[in-house]
């Protein structure tokens, strides 16, 4: 098992599953549907196996492929993974095939559908393996075209716009990025991202760059920032989220929000965080504020949504906002071996995955709501939708529940830590981060009473409880929740090793 190349077959056979649906024209719907299914399951089996053999205790990347592939450029085919990598390709693995399953009500062209998908999930977990920037970049522009694609051809009546307003963000934004790494590799003569974190940790990397002029350092750190900051979105490069989530189809939302927003915070971690340490500490002051921006005015915004899928966009920017916020204040004040930093780089990595789960399924839940109703999803829309759907209502609740952070499910340990973090590294900003608290507790809750409590209402009456089909696309995120809620160290396992090792390497402050 150790001899076969584990990784290129996590990101390429969804790939190939997508081939085998661009050959096969003539494919029935249900046929279609299955064979995405199928080859989407491929990267969760795979991650399993990669699991099995994998060592917690190990930090530097494990099942690595290096290979060379344009000599000339000193560009390699790398792949490895660590904790933070194999966290994310198992969320990956998760959350596709629940959101193929989630569209399966599609029924314009389902074969383009699953296709496209199968693509999106390869170039994401291509993000999440690759260690050269060439290829990382790669994956990381490919998988706009099937979000693109996903958004415009099954969106709702703004799609179009929405899909041009996002594929314009964020091919703005990798512009910069692409410019500096230009510039990096003329400095360093390498795109590798161990070679460079391992120059940036002994100076070298400082050093080179300083040689080109002393604003290029500063000049290249932004361009990668730009680049990450469109992506995740850090506040206030955030306003083509909104209508791209509102728009895209329950499965592209779902993927949306539960894995592409998560390229960008690892790519905070894996490039600013382990490149340019220096100028991250010099701009954490700023970007701490942006961060809390995203935290307050996120929940706020939220609150203020009458359409339920927006008041979700906006909830996703707020609990990301949450991973940046401690990122930035252990940037700005951790020092080497500090437990405030160990606990708010634990807790941005379990966030990146419990809200993944969350946000997915709030999503998946929004689009029954919307199916059932005939495409209203207003806030007023409803009413009374506990009493003729309870299975509904039961299982919506505890996905807002997780979303809210109650104790005992997912949500909690990853907010808690993040907070018992960034209490001990910035006081101020994690005093003012409990507004965001208290605003998501408000629109969830609003949420909560006025579309499933009260007298039946608007679409609400007579609503009809879910199938079968929509009880299986819902059940293994639900379950999670609970399973992550009272076992977290399932994950803290596996990721507790490699951030005591990033703290480590912290400058004393």
């Amino acid at each position: 098992m150790s001899s076969l190349p584990l990784l290129s077959l996590i990101i390429f056979t969804p790939w190939l599953g997508a081939l085998v649906l661009a050959c096969l024209p003539r494919l029935p719907a249900a046929a279609s549907r299955s064979i995405a299914l199928l080859f989407s399951l491929a990267p969760l089996a795979l991650g399993l196996g990669v699991l099995t053999g994998f060592n917690p205790a190990e930090t530097l990347p494990q099942f690595t492929e290096l290979h060379d592939w344009i000599p000339a450029l000193k560009v390699h085919y790398h792949l490895g993974l660590d904790g933070l990598s194999l966290v994310l390709v198992l969320l990956t693995g998760i959350l596709t095939p629940v959101a193929l399953l989630a569209s399966a009500g599609v029924e314009r062209s389902p074969r383009l559908f699953g296709a496209l998908f199968l693509f999106l999930q390869g170039a994401a977990l291509g993000v999440f393996l690759a260690l050269d920037f060439f290829h990382w970049f790669l994956f990381w522009e490919l998988s706009l075209v099937p979000a693109y694609f996903l958004i415009k051809l099954w969106g709702g009546p703004g799609a179009t716009r929405a899909a041009y307003q996002f594929v314009i963000y964020t091919i703005g934004g990798s512009a910069f990025m692409l410019l500096a790494f230009a510039a990096l590799w003329t400095a360093a003569g390498t795109l590798d991202f161990l070679s460079l974190s391992g120059m940036a940790r002994t100076g070298a990397l400082a050093a080179r760059l300083a040689v080109l002029g002393p604003l290029w350092p500063k000049a290249i750190f932004l361009g990668v920032l730009l680049g990450l900051a469109v992506k995740v979105p850090l506040f206030p490069f955030h306003t083509w989220l909104p209508s791209a989530y509102a728009e895209a189809p329950t499965g592209a939302s779902m993927f949306l929000t539960g894995v592409m927003s998560k390229m960008g915070v690892y790519g905070f971690i894996r490039i600013l965080w382990g490149l340019f340490p220096a100028q991250l500490h010099a701009a954490s002051g700023p970007l701490l504020w942006l961060a809390l921006g995203g935290v307050v005015l996120g929940a706020y915004a939220a609150l203020q949504q009458q359409d339920l899928k927006r008041m979700v966009a906006y909830s996703s920017i707020n609990h990301l906002s949450y991973c940046l916020l401690a990122l930035f204040a252990v940037a700005a004040t951790g020092h080497a071996g500090s437990p405030a930093a160990t606990a708010a780089l634990s807790g941005t990595i379990l966030q990146l995955f419990n809200h993944g789960l969350s946000a997915a399924a709030l999503f998946l839940c929004v689009g029954i709501l919307e199916c059932r109703s005939g495409g209203r999803r207003g806030l007023s829309d409803f009413g009374g939708v506990r009493t003729a759907a309870p299975v509904f209502a039961a299982l919506c609740g505890i996905a807002m529940f997780s979303s809210l952070g109650l104790p005992g499910l997912n949500g909690f340990v990853g907010e808690f830590l993040i907070f018992r973090g960034v209490f001990g590294l910035a006081p101020a900003a994690a005093t003012l981060a409990t507004l965001g608290l208290l605003g998501t507790a408000l629109f969830l809750l609003t949420f909560w009473q006025r579309v499933f409590h009260g007298p039946a209402a608007g679409a609400g009456a007579g609503f009809r409880d879910l199938e079968a089909g929509e009880i299986i696309s819902l059940l293994p995120l639900i379950v999670l929740m609970f399973l992550l809620g009272v076992l977290p160290q399932l994950l803290a396992g596996l990721i507790n090793p490699l951030v005591t090792a990033w703290v480590a390497r912290l400058p004393l402050s």
